[in-house]
């Protein structure tokens, strides 16, 4: 990767997040620059964030700005006063069950957001905007793994509806205007510095607390768990790999995902023994926005970048439990 993009800078939305904190660290031990932005909202308690963005602020070619990509002014700004070459876009509003309860900051930053980020592309002749879509936008797809190639026009929430609008979005970009767009349908992302909301942080929390934990669907569903440095090393070969050009309407998509549903019910399993107690469980029946089974066809990622995740998920959760304790001080 150092010998073709030594000459780029990179611009990342949602620096302070979980993956983009962690592409951030890669880009920049690697010795690129990197400009980041974040609004350090309270949707999970920012400490994390501070924290992630004080590791990225001790390396010396990382400048940061505090803000939200709905604010077209201070985004053409960034893009005027900074050379970038290409655009991660992790920036978003996060989490299907809230969207249930908060409607509208999914479309200020999922949808207003996305389509400053497209323009500012567009204006500013950028190489490549990779972007963050979700796994969730198949819904509950009854074709196993779920494919690129798969209809997925019935969005069961409405975060995966608005990841759908921004693929939508991208392509039309792209087709339109000649943007080369690249959308990453991430399946279940975990590990250390992850997001509180999630299951494995959730669990752990509760569990460690001796608080009871809540297990939908009397735990018979499935993710498709993926490691964190797993996603990382996709995306910086999907970026070394170039941009999409003309012969893909400069418009790709990709799976980023384990291939390996895990059962729920192990999930937990792993978790217990690892921290080494016991949850409280309580069963209680499936929610509106949740679906029973992911299950991410890799084979289009694997075959581009030549790349296969395969961590598994007991090796991912004893490392989230490793870093888990020393962060909290758990002997």
């Amino acid at each position: 990767m150092e010998d073709q993009l030594t000459s780029n800078r990179f611009f990342i939305t949602g620096c302070a997040g979980f993956i983009g904190f962690h592409l951030s660290r890669r880009l920049l031990e690697q010795g690129f620059h990197v400009l980041g932005i974040d609004n350090i909202n309270d949707y999970y308690d920012p400490k994390l964030k501070f924290d992630r963005l004080n590791i990225l602020k001790k390396y010396p070619n990382f400048s940061f700005v505090k803000g939200s990509i709905d604010n077209i002014e201070l985004l053409e700004g960034l893009f005027k006063q900074n050379e970038i070459d290409i655009v991660i876009n992790l920036a978003a509003q996060a989490g299907v069950r809230y969207s249930l309860e908060n409607p509208g900051s999914y479309i200020q930053s999922n949808l207003v957001g996305f389509a400053n980020i497209l323009e500012c592309c567009k204006n500013h002749q950028i190489k490549h905007l990779i972007y963050a879509s979700s796994s969730s936008v198949y819904g509950n797809n009854k074709q196993s793994p779920s494919s690129i190639n798969d209809r997925v026009d019935q969005p069961i929430s409405l975060y995966a509806a608005t990841k759908k609008a921004n693929e939508l979005m991208a392509y039309t970009y792209s087709h339109t205007f000649n943007l080369p767009t690249t959308g990453l349908r991430f399946f279940t992302v975990y590990g250390p510095m992850g997001r509180p909301d999630m299951a494995l942080f959730k669990f752990s929390n509760a569990i460690m607390n001796q608080m009871p934990i809540d297990v939908y669907n009397y735990g018979q569903m499935k993710r498709d768990f993926t490691y964190i440095d797993d996603v990382i090393e996709s995306v910086v070969r999907i970026i070394n790999n170039g941009p999409p050009n003309e012969s893909t309407s400069f418009y790709k998509l990709y799976n980023i995902g384990n291939h390996n549903p895990v059962n729920l019910n192990y999930f937990i399993e792993v978790i217990e023994e690892q921290l080494g107690k016991k949850a409280i469980i309580r069963f209680s029946p499936m929610i509106a926005g949740e679906v029973l089974e992911t299950y991410a066809d890799i084979e289009e990622l694997v075959k581009d970048i030549h790349y296969r995740p395969n961590t598994s998920i007991e090796d991912g959760i004893s490392k989230f439990v490793e870093w888990y304790k020393e962060y909290n001080n758990i002997t």
